[in-house]
């Protein structure tokens, strides 16, 4: 994917009323480890961010997901917030852990059940259930065998997506093999702030390309047991790149970042290839001979649409003093997830940030989806994640007002209009998240969610951003900028 500088193009009219298309998808995500709990009932065994949480100083706090939002036992309570948000659809991801206890083998049949039994209370509510293959919790026995950097786990990949499809697939028509393959690979192998914590980047490019092979294996696995009809998937992290000068130095600095942040995925996956300059760049480290003949035709495998999940732009330069890879808005760590990334600094964005600290642009992710519009025609789109993280607290009169989450949807959804406007074919929407819920590394000092959660009583308290977004779900209009404030 190309880099590319800020738009220019007219922004949308702070003063009008914007409509979406009739058939545009509402949603809202989550993500198993984040939420559910339960890490030791009914046969789950542990994944490598159980082990992660548990080794001390991983996550900030000693937080673990042990119980997160105990949302194994009040999944019930939790479709009941879903029904009243008036949503069309709710993205999920599957345990691996609860469905292979080993990584490998027959199913466990309370897995299975916890998972027919949710998909079943969304479809009596009238919600489409999305299920999402893998959101980082890969088996500890797999990891313990070698994890991503082994061939050997794509294929227990391609297992285990069979065995789900066999089991959901009659009720679930929406899938997506991996969620944001990029910190699987390259926070997970090379920086190590994500899960196993590992920091090799020979061993992270070994992940990222094992990675896309899974995709490609479980893309024929689902298609090979799905009732025709049924959509098959892959959500990416696009880095919105922007070099912070059109300098010759800056400009291959954002062009190196891209390699490793986009088309090290995009490139196998939408066309069959990885890019020379992927390879160039990282020679120092590998000779990509794990890549073997035939994989790219594995893993180009058609697409029935492709998840974009975008939060703020990377801003990048070049630097003779060697970077500051710390800065870039996914964790501290004395080791660089960024391959190809000697020599370059990453830029705080001016103007307001979130919780997290990253800048808040919507013009990127209007930017994005012109990109890929432009770089893979005819594909159409799903915004998979979308959201911020804010310091919400509960008032006095027991209310959580959350305004700043509310203008950064509103700024963020009227570019994705904007993008429709312009020809882009965005099919839906899904915010992150449903709940406060286990940041990862950050453990439970961010909150993502439109719903607070009070994590000492587990109760659940909507915020003034939930019911802002179910009016906008179920009207398919956003309101003007005045109305924000009323």
């Amino acid at each position: 994917m190309a880099t590319s500088a800020p738009t220019t193009d007219q922004a949308p009219d702070p003063a009008r009323s914007i409509t979406f298309p009739p058939d545009f998808l509402w949603g809202t995500a989550t993500a198993s480890y984040q939420i559910e709990g339960a890490v030791r009932e009914d046969g789950r065994t542990p994944s490598i961010w159980d082990v992660y949480a548990h080794t001390p100083g991983r996550v900030l706090g000693g937080d673990t997901g042990d119980v997160a939002d105990d949302h194994y036992h009040r999944w019930a309570e939790d479709l009941g917030i879903l029904g009243d948000l008036g949503v069309g659809a709710y993205r999920f991801s599957v345990a691996w852990p609860r469905i292979q206890p080993t990584g490998s083998g027959p199913a466990n049949a309370k897995g299975i059940d916890f998972y027919s039994r949710l998909v079943d209370g969304l479809l009596e509510k009238g919600i489409q259930p999305v299920a999402t293959l893998y959101h980082w919790d890969l088996p500890q026995e797999l990891e313990e065998a070698g994890g991503w950097p082994a061939r050997e786990t794509a294929y227990r990949f391609a297992e285990y997506a069979g065995i789900v499809a066999d089991a959901l697939g009659d009720r679930v028509r929406t899938w997506t093999t991996l969620n944001e393959p990029w910190c699987s690979a390259f926070l997970g192998y090379g920086s190590g702030v994500h899960a196993p914590g590992r920091t090799d980047h020979a061993d992270a490019l070994r992940a990222a390309h094992h990675l896309n092979l899974a995709h490609g294996l479980a893309v024929r696995q689902l298609r090979d047991r799905l009732p025709a009809g049924s959509q098959v998937s892959v959500t990416l992290n696009l880095h919105q790149i922007r070099p912070m000068t059109r300098s010759p130095q800056d400009l291959d600095a954002a062009r190196r970042i891209d390699g490793t942040a986009n088309r090290v995925f995009t490139g196998p996956m939408l066309a069959g290839i990885y890019p020379e300059d992927v390879r160039a760049d990282t020679a120092h480290l590998t000779d990509w001979s794990f890549v073997r003949e035939g994989d790219t035709d594995i893993i180009q495998q058609p697409l029935d649409f492709l998840g974009v999940n975008y939060y703020s732009p990377t801003l990048v330069a070049h630097d003779e003093g060697g970077g500051a890879h710390n800065s870039d808005g996914h964790g501290v760590s004395v080791h660089s997830p960024w391959p190809a990334g000697e020599g370059v600094a990453f830029q705080q964005a001016e103007g307001r940030k979130t919780a997290m600290g990253w800048g808040i642009d919507p013009t990127g992710l209007y930017d994005l989806l012109q990109r890929v519009a432009r770089e893979h025609p005819g594909l159409p789109i799903v915004i998979t994640e979308n959201g911020a993280a804010f310091d919400d607290e509960v008032a006095g009169d027991g209310r959580v007002d959350d305004p700043e989450r509310i203008d950064y949807l509103h700024g963020h959804l009227s570019e994705v209009h904007r993008a429709i406007a312009s020809g882009v074919d965005v099919r839906g929407y899904f915010l992150w998240s449903l709940l406060d819920n286990f940041e990862w590394g950050y453990g439970y000092s961010k909150r993502f969610g439109a719903v607070y959660v009070d994590y000492e009583t587990q109760a659940r308290i909507p915020k003034s951003s939930a019911r802002w977004y179910a009016q906008v779900a179920r009207t398919g209009a956003l309101p003007t900028r005045d109305a924000l404030s009323r």
